[in-house]
């Protein structure tokens, strides 16, 4: 409190904006909890299949960003392997209260219930669940399942009604409004192409390999088409995943959402992962020097150039300070400045 001609101007800083509000402190720390739960679930498995296959260690952690260096298959895939990691770091985000985490987080939730609604349509046929009764290890994936849904369910029933509110104090101010809008929508358009550069790609491999496209989609909600118990994520499943998201999140940020800014970042660093996976595979099996010999190796490295620019730059651009509402100047600054230029105090 400031003393000014018999009165008081309050200019003490108000509620970090960057945080969440009380209220909301309860979900964001169960969330944080159940997504360190199941992270460390996942690292389990990782270890499991390191201790039961033929490689190393340093094998492992080579194939992690070259495809064709371990030498057995794991029993998790590189998507489990991100998302191992950022639920980690979404989980620190959620117990250290970081409102920026929210939508990483619902993002999460989503991904995990798409996977056990997947895996649920799979037990409705008698032989994939005769899989899990005679596997060994059948009971111990079907509880990661299980615990798959638990914690998408808290995750997204916490969270929906945790909503980032925008203080009602503050007032118009158009520059740095117009710089957010802006980068967000950069990204949605570098989020919309990517998109669209996978959805053809998908569609150019069903119909060079003639797959049934009734097949392909059955693939991507029905766990058992495979044919085999399995943890990792298929190619399918994956592939429209990414199509989906991309589309979706590409739309929200170009619209301007503000909130969108977490998942912008978390799955742009997750298709960064992959991009940069897929280009030491180029550079190891010599693709490099053969790219241009045809016309669609020309356009796969140039989609591959594309993806590692444009996922690279929403990374850059969701972490900068100019993105979210949240790095800005708070609204008791902009009052206690507009005090001192009338000289009030």
């Amino acid at each position: 409190m400031v003393m000014q001609d018999g009165g008081t101007v309050d200019v003490r800083p108000g509620p970090d904006p960057r945080r969440a509000a009380p209220e909301h402190s309860g979900a964001y720390l169960a969330t944080g909890l159940c997504l360190t739960l199941y992270a460390g679930v996942l690292g389990a498995w990782t270890v499991f299949g390191i201790t039961q296959g033929d490689g190393s260690t340093w094998d492992f952690v080579e194939g992690l960003f070259n495809p064709g260096a371990s030498p057995t298959t794991q029993i998790l895939g590189p998507y489990e392997w991100a998302f191992t990691a950022v639920f980690l770091v979404i989980a620190v985000l959620m117990l250290a209260q970081r409102r920026v985490a929210r939508s990483a987080a619902l993002l999460s939730g989503f991904v995990l219930l798409a996977l056990s609604l997947r895996e649920g349509v799979g037990l409705l046929h008698a032989a994939y669940r005769h899989q899990y009764t005679n596997d060994p290890l059948g009971s111990w994936a079907l509880a990661t399942r299980g615990l798959g849904v638990v914690v998408a369910l808290v995750v997204l029933f916490s969270l929906f009604p945790a909503t980032e509110r925008r203080p009602d104090a503050a007032p118009p101010t158009a520059g740095p409004d117009a710089q957010w809008r802006r980068l967000s929508r950069i990204c949605g358009v570098l989020f919309l192409v990517m998109a669209l550069a996978e959805l053809g790609w998908a569609v150019r491999d069903m119909t060079d390999t003639g797959t049934d496209t009734g097949r392909y989609l059955r693939g991507v909600v029905d766990g058992s088409v495979l044919g085999a118990l399995d943890l990792a994520a298929s190619a399918e499943f994956t592939t429209v995943g990414s199509v989906l998201v991309l589309l979706i999140l590409g739309v929200l940020a170009l619209r301007g959402r503000r909130e969108v800014r977490g998942a912008l970042l978390v799955f742009a660093a997750l298709e960064l992962y992959m991009t940069v996976r897929t280009v030491v595979w180029l550079t190891v099996s010599d693709f490099f020097n053969r790219s241009f010999e045809t016309t669609q190796g020309a356009l796969s490295m140039a989609t591959t150039a594309y993806g590692l620019a444009a996922m690279t730059s929403v990374v850059v651009l969701a972490t900068g300070r100019g993105f979210g509402p949240y790095d800005g100047i708070r609204p008791e600054g902009i009052r206690a400045a507009a005090v001192g230029r009338e000289g009030w105090l």
